[in-house]
């Protein structure tokens, strides 16, 4: 840690004191509405207020409203696949996990056509087209997991297309679901695989039926009417049922030549009831206006909801608390709202962010993104910290998406002070980069950090790379989204503390400078953020 002013290092009791109190049951999870939401977005208020920092949301206000449609299929929702040999009988959670984000109150989907799609890319920079001349149109869209190139040996022609083990953003299941939606199918569902989807299907089952989405604006088109995930096992056993191979498909979708099919003889059906209610969820936004030009903002931001309640679990614990994802992160943006206003003024302003909805596919975020507060041309960049290691401190610090932007080398340098180096992800195939709210801005053109535990072990000063793999297996394998993500008094936060203060010195360099962050060559946000530096005069 560097050797400064007590009220401007990082203080590991305060975050773990922050997390203590977001995390305990009685904010119930920190889902969006309800009881655990106005408990968080009071608390959080009420922080930024005795920082003395200003409200920085709507009017004047410390929130930005987030209109959103909550939806809950019934428990007894009926799935199935129809083909000549037999039907094949889908249990939700088990064999699949779908939900809406239409505010529609019945599902009624009668044997639909199935077209299995591959990986679904349609990238004419790639010079890769999957879909080819297929109509979607009021059928179901089956997908692979991930991108083209994720299995690919080296010799495959495949093999770099889509950046190798690293996810680009047609591997990500938002991308698949969006364009599905686009191409007028009824259903999209992803063939989940651990490796390849980046989590086990106990991730990605531990909300069954239910979903979150953004209140459309009157007159956008609607999304597809059913969303989700097919267990690996049910999928193989469809594919065998029509003489098909899941092995060999995956072989097949990694070539240029490979085009869309419907998978003969077979449909695809599913009835529910919908529950559904508008929720008013809140983003929280705090401002520590710039002495010389306020009107340049950074941003400093974490997420503050969590997976609230869900089926108790063997000790009968049903809150998912979210204390590393992602309490311990919105901590970190607390104790650096404290320190940077115990500092000098900067002549830059920073916005301090906490987003709702980030487990529902970043929606807090992406609403922010869509009418932003401040300007997206006038901020100079977002700095994100969602999940933090709590074994420790490392002798290195992991960089998530590679080769975005040269906030990279500010990274570099603020790690060169502490004695520390950058290691890239060693889990590029996860898709991180696409899988946190500091996506919501970039894919506008603001460049983004992301700091994120999870991306690869770290090199721990107590027991090396091996602990530092270890810490990231347990805490996916057993406790990500799950009740076991709970505040420990027994965490070593000394890593976490590092992490942070690396923002510390980037904001407060960047917060002096006159410097515009740029993306790097081939970043495919390098062209949005070059057009929109024209409006910044």
């Amino acid at each position: 840690m560097s050797c400064v002013a007590n009220d401007q290092q990082i203080d590991v009791e305060r975050l773990s004191t922050t997390v203590k109190v977001l995390a305990s049951d009685e904010f119930e999870g920190r889902a969006p509405g309800g009881v655990g939401e106005q408990k968080t977005v009071a608390y959080l208020i009420e922080r930024f207020k005795r920082l003395g920092l200003h409200p920085g949301g709507d009017d004047g206000s410390w929130t930005q409203a987030v209109p959103l449609v909550h939806t809950q299929l019934q428990e007894s929702v009926g799935l199935t696949f129809h083909h000549a040999k037999a039907n094949q009988s889908l249990t939700q959670g088990t064999d699949i996990e779908v939900s809406t984000v239409r505010a529609v109150e019945q599902i009624a989907i009668e044997e639909a056509p199935v077209v299995f799609v591959g990986f679904g890319a349609s990238a004419p920079e790639r010079q890769w087209d999957d879909y080819g001349d297929i109509d979607l149109s009021g059928k179901v869209a089956l997908f692979l997991v991930n991108d083209p190139d994720f299995a690919a040996e080296a010799d495959e022609p495949v093999a770099g297309i889509f950046g190798n083990k690293r996810m680009t953003y047609y591997g990500r299941w938002t991308y698949k679901f969006e364009e599905a939606s686009r191409r007028g199918a009824i259903a999209a569902l992803v063939i989940h695989e651990d490796v390849a989807a980046g989590y086990g299907w106990n991730v990605a089952s531990s909300s069954p039926g239910e979903n979150y989405s953004i209140v459309l604006a009157k007159g956008a088109p609607s999304p597809i009417a059913l969303q989700g995930w097919l267990h690996g096992d049910a999928a193989a056993q469809l594919l065998t049922s029509v003489g098909l191979n899941l092995d060999e498909l995956r072989v097949q979708a990694r070539s240029s030549s490979f085009q869309a099919f419907e998978l003969e003889g077979v449909s695809f059906s599913a009835a529910s009831t919908v529950t559904k209610e508008i929720i008013e969820s809140q983003n929280v936004l705090a401002l520590l206006p710039g002495s010389t030009r306020p009107e340049e903002t950074i941003m400093v931001s974490g997420h503050w909801d969590a997976y609230g309640m869900g089926e108790p679990d063997e000790q009968g614990r049903r809150v998912r608390p979210g204390a590393n994802d992602d309490a311990l992160g919105i901590a970190g943006v607390l104790e650096l709202a404290r320190v940077l206003k115990a500092g000098a003024p900067l002549q830059r302003s920073v916005v301090f962010a906490a987003w709702t909805a980030e487990e529902s596919g970043l929606l807090g975020s992406e609403a922010y993104a869509r009418a932003p507060i401040y300007p997206l041309e006038k901020t100079a960049a977002n700095l994100t910290l969602d999940i933090l290691q709590t074994a420790g401190p490392a002798r290195d610090v992991i960089l998530v998406g590679e080769g975005q932007s040269d906030l990279e080398d500010d990274l570099a340098r603020a790690a060169t002070l502490q004695g520390r180096v950058l290691t890239p992800e060693s889990l590029p195939e996860n898709g991180l980069f696409f899988r946190a709210d500091h996506f919501s801005v970039a894919r506008r053109g603001v460049p983004v950090l992301l700091i994120m535990g999870i991306a690869g072990g770290s090199d721990l000063v107590k027991g090396g790379r091996a602990a530092g793999d270890q810490w990231v297996a347990d805490y996916v394998g057993r406790c990500y989204h799950q009740t076991c993500d709970a505040w420990n008094p027994d965490w070593d936060l000394r890593g976490a503390a590092q992490d942070i203060e690396l923002f510390q010195t980037i904001i407060s360099a960047l917060g002096n400078s006159t410097r515009w962050p740029k993306w790097r060559e081939g970043s495919e946000f390098k062209d949005v953020r070059m057009e929109s530096a024209k409006l910044r005069h």
